[in-house]
């Protein structure tokens, strides 16, 4: 009896000019050498504690960097969707800041619209991830993960329209900033180099760093 292939694989989004895309590395190996595919690798059954574990490392060992934000997707399995054989994929998604992946050459960043010819079932797992990120931004913190450590609560909303790809109320995003209480001001700290008047600045609360706020209406419910 052949052996399940038993791997995890990330979908690391981010914002480039307000479109939400998705971080690609080069496969250097077959199957499918030389195509672009999503960030993987094999479960460590001597080393990882469980998958969460193992996708941490994999995306630190493919990336060189910690997500701050990352989250069980949903299990893709069956003999059709990696020509080695019957596999099973943990799969799990990431947010960043594009800034933290600038840097990064090996990584190739794509829009998540109009996305195509990816390897395995790598094209529908983005697609779900995408579909998971949209919808649990209507109700919670989400969105924050794609921002750089300060921002201003225009940039902030900014995030959270491209990412749910709709114009949110200005009067209506700040009520429900100040419902989900996840952000606070920065003493003393304003944003520069701005021709209007300097903006203040925010960031995540500690005590939401590792958990999400949760709104009980979503924000395009008005």
């Amino acid at each position: 009896m052949t052996p399940i292939i038993c791997t995890v694989d990330i979908v690391l989004l981010t914002l480039r000019s307000n479109k939400l895309h998705v971080a690609l590395l080069k496969r250097e190996q077959e199957p499918f050498a030389g195509m672009f595919a999503l960030p993987g690798g094999y479960v460590h059954s001597e080393q990882d504690r469980d998958v969460q574990d193992a996708a941490a490392r994999v995306l630190l060992e493919k990336t060189g960097f910690v997500s701050p934000y990352l989250e069980q997707l949903a299990t893709f399995s069956g003999p059709a969707r990696d020509p080695r054989g019957w596999s099973v994929s943990v799969v799990y998604y990431a947010l960043v800041p594009e800034e933290i992946i600038l840097n990064q050459t090996s990584i190739k960043l794509l829009p998540v619209e109009g996305l195509k010819g990816l390897p395995f079932d790598h094209q529908h797992v983005v697609e779900t991830a995408v579909a998971r990120l949209r919808s649990k931004s209507t109700y919670s913190s989400l969105p924050v993960y794609l921002c750089e450590p300060l921002f201003t609560l225009p940039h902030l909303q900014e995030v959270y329209e491209a990412v749910l790809g709709e114009p949110i109320n200005k009067v209506s995003f700040r009520r429900k900033m100040k419902v989900l209480a996840m952000v606070e001001a920065v003493d003393g700290v304003m944003e520069a180099g701005k021709a209007n008047r300097p903006a203040k600045l925010y960031r995540l609360k500690k005590e939401f760093k590792n958990s999400l706020s949760l709104l009980n209406r979503a924000f395009n419910a008005g």
